[in-house]
Formats: structure tokens, C-alpha cells, sequence
């Protein structure tokens, strides 16, 4: 089955570990076959992974689009991991859920609920300040 992309004017999209950049024009691309791709929307550079939790999106989105190095990443990730929940206990169901995706290799699903722990990082902070 064929996944058809949009891609809006100068967007860039990552197709199995190549960056892509739209030229300027809208255009569409047919995948006609199974590749991992992460929309612009969806990634994160290196100076953005700038919290908790946004290094642990950062991270998975590596084991996602950077399979070569799976082990250095998952590494990484069990570190960021212990060090998410001695600062933020709570955080724990949605680490746990982060991480059982990332044992099936489900990793576009992994990236997914990171960004829901990021969203979470966000609650507790605001609610911090507005307690404090």
C-alpha cells in the first residue's frame, strides 16, 4: 500500500535516514514502499533538546531514522530514562509505555508518546511556577 505525502513549500521531510527539502513549490510524493519518515513537524534537532524530555524525543527519534546505531542510542535512552524519573517520578507510566515500544521496536509509536512526555514536562513546569 502506497502512502501519499504533501509536502508544503520548502518543508523537510527525513525518508529512511536522507533529508529531503521541498523546493518552492507544493509538491507530492508516493512511497510505494515500507521506509521510516519523519515530517518536519516531527523533528527535533540537537540544540532543541534543550529539556528532559526533549532528550528523550531527541534520542528516540534516533533509534527511529538511525538504526546503524541502535546500541549506542538505546544506551543513551536508559540513561536519560533513569535520570527523567529521579527528577520526575511522575513521569513514570508514560516513560514505561515510551519503553515497551522501544523493546517491540516501535519506535515511530516510541516518538510518538515522546512527544506526549514532553507535553507532560510542560504541565509540571507551568504548574510549578503558578504553585510557587
Amino acid at each position: 500500500m502506497s502512502l501519499k505525502i504533501t509536502l508544503k513549500p520548502n518543508e523537510r521531510i527525513i525518508i529512511d535516514g536522507a533529508v529531503v527539502t521541498n523546493g518552492h513549490a507544493k509538491s507530492v510524493l508516493i512511497i510505494e514502499n515500507n521506509v521510516t519518515i519523519l515530517r518536519q513537524k516531527d523533528i527535533l534537532n540537537e540544540k532543541e533538546a534543550n529539556t528532559p524530555a526533549r532528550r528523550i524525543y531527541f534520542v528516540v527519534q534516533l533509534m527511529y531514522i538511525d538504526e546503524e546505531h541502535l546500541t549506542l542510542h538505546h544506551k543513551n535512552y536508559w540513561k536519560l530514562v533513569q535520570d527523567y524519573i529521579a527528577a520526575s517520578p511522575s513521569g513514570l507510566p508514560l516513560i514505561d509505555q515510551i519503553s515497551d515500544k522501544i523493546l517491540k521496536n516501535q519506535f515511530y509509536q516510541a516518538l510518538k508518546l515522546s512527544r506526549k512526555l514532553i507535553d507532560y514536562e510542560q504541565e509540571v513546569i507551568s504548574s510549578a511556577r503558578t504553585s510557587a
